[in-house]
């Protein structure tokens, strides 16, 4: 597990603290009409024009900058001038922002116009299932206490968890070790080191757990094609608790 010192935390904020107003500005934009290209566009040159680096652009060879992922779409959504938002929808945006050498990574799945109260709960239940984890998140403790407390808040609701995409370490890179897995036993994982930085990310579906591949190699859906949800922060947890970069 990762330990960053104080100056690398001070980059870290800063890269947090981009990326969550790259996702405070999306939000902005998500209206029906819009496609999920033009989103990407105008938030790349957001965080262009903030000082940034997209993150997503490029890595092992994904063609967009964000990651927006239409309704049943779990993560990992190419945008496309071909897909057009429609009052309804939800839309998952993963943003990833690096700032001298230093990433943060979030997600935030937002509606399009006025949505049902069904997707509305599946949000609202997905960010809380995050809290609820964190709450969890302690130097000394296991990392499966984080897994375990999603993972019994979502199917408390109703809701099932994805097992195949997890969070992550963060720092220097975008995706560091350890792997951070939404569900599993209390005493999983390794034991949470002081002044580790994390991404804990949340993926819930509406209806069953199982999921596959587009053919493009990156979209992942719900099998039911019911809607998912994705709510992620990065987060760095020392001795003195839990810092929410992102939020």
């Amino acid at each position: 597990m990762n330990h960053l010192t104080p100056a690398e935390l001070v980059l870290m904020r800063k890269a947090g603290a981009m990326t969550r107003d790259a996702l405070n500005y999306a939000e902005t934009l998500i209206k029906p009409g819009i496609s999920t290209l033009e989103l990407d566009s105008l938030v790349k040159k957001y965080i262009i024009e903030s000082g940034g680096t997209p993150s997503f652009l490029g890595y092992e060879g994904f063609p967009g900058s964000i990651c927006a992922s239409v309704n049943e779409m779990v993560v990992h959504g190419i945008p496309s001038s071909e897909i057009i938002l429609h009052e309804g929808d939800i839309i998952s945006v993963d943003i990833g922002v690096i700032y001298k050498g230093y990433n943060g990574d979030a997600a935030r799945t937002f509606p399009v116009g006025k949505i049902s109260p069904e997707k509305a709960r599946l949000i609202e239940v997905t960010k809380q299932s995050f809290f609820e984890g964190i709450k969890q998140l302690k130097v000394g403790e296991r990392l499966g206490k984080v897994s375990h407390a999603i993972q019994t808040y979502a199917e408390k609701n109703g809701y099932s968890v994805v097992r195949e995409l997890v969070g992550h370490g963060i720092g220097r890179k975008m995706h560091e070790p350890p792997n951070i897995p939404n569900y599993g036993k209390e005493t999983d994982g390794p034991i949470v080191t002081d002044g580790a930085c994390l991404a804990i990310e949340p993926m819930i579906n509406m209806g069953k757990k199982e999921i596959y591949m587009l053919r493009d190699g990156w979209g992942i859906v719900t099998r039911d094609h019911l809607p998912s949800a994705h709510y992620e922060n990065t987060v760095c947890v020392t001795t003195d608790g839990v810092e929410i970069f992102t939020l």
